[in-house]
C-alpha cells in the first residue's frame, strides 16, 4: 500500500506570489510577497472598504487561478512521486472554479490521483476522510490544526505570512527540494 499525501494547491503547488500582480493591477498598489505578513491579504491593503477585496477576488478568481505559475520544482517532484505515492489535492477553492483547476493541472501536466475543492480553509475533515499520511500546506493555522488533530506531519511552505511558531509535527520547508528530501527520509518505504 502506498502512502497518501494531502496537498494544498494555492501558495504550495502554485507560487505564493501568484496573487500579487493581480492585486497590484486591481488596486494600484506595489506590494511584494514580503509585504504580506498575514494570510488575510486585506491587512496589506488598509485603504480598501470592507468587502471590496472579497468582491474583487470573487470576480477575478478564475483568471487568477488560470494564470498562476507553478512553484519552482513542484511539477517535477510531484510527477516523480506519482508512481510511489497517492497525490490527493485538498484545496479551499470552491466548486465554481472546478473546471479552471482541472484545466490548470492538465495545462501544466501535474500528476494527481484526486482533487477535492472543499470551498473552505477547514481541511481537517477532508484530510481525515482521505486518510492522508502527510500534508503540504502554506496556511499556518491549517498546518497546526491538521498536525494536531490527525497526528501526522505537515510540511509548511515558508512565506512571510506564516512565520508564527510551529509545533514539532509541523516542519517548515523553504522549497520543494526540501520537501522532497523530507519525503525521501521519512516516507521512502511502502506503507505497512
Amino acid at each position: 500500500m502506498r502512502y497518501r499525501f494531502g496537498i494544498d494547491i494555492d501558495g504550495t503547488v502554485t507560487c505564493p506570489t501568484s496573487l500579487i500582480p493581480h492585486i497590484n493591477e486591481a488596486f494600484n498598489s506595489q506590494l511584494t510577497l514580503d509585504d504580506i505578513k498575514e494570510y488575510d491579504l486585506t491587512s496589506a491593503l488598509p485603504h480598501l472598504e470592507p468587502g471590496e477585496f472579497y468582491t474583487w477576488f470573487r470576480g477575478s478568481e478564475s483568471k487568477i487561478y488560470a494564470s498562476s505559475p507553478v512553484s519552482e520544482n513542484a511539477k517535477n517532484i510531484l510527477n516523480d512521486w506519482k508512481n510511489r505515492y497517492e497525490l490527493y489535492y485538498i484545496s479551499a477553492r470552491g466548486q465554481e472554479v472546478r473546471d479552471v483547476t482541472f484545466d490548470w493541472f492538465a495545462k501544466h501536466s501535474i500528476a494527481y490521483d484526486h482533487i477535492e475543492l472543499i470551498g473552505t480553509h477547514k481541511k481537517i475533515q477532508a484530510a481525515k476522510t482521505h486518510k492522508v499520511d502527510l500534508f503540504f500546506e502554506d496556511k499556518h493555522d491549517n498546518a497546526v490544526e491538521i498536525s494536531e488533530e490527525l497526528d501526522i506531519p505537515v510540511l509548511l511552505f515558508d512565506t512571510p505570512y506564516n512565520r508564527l511558531p510551529i509545533p514539532k509535527n509541523v516542519i517548515r520547508v523553504y522549497n520543494w527540494l526540501e520537501a522532497d528530501e523530507f519525503v525521501k527520509r521519512e516516507f521512502s518505504s511502502v506503507k505497512a
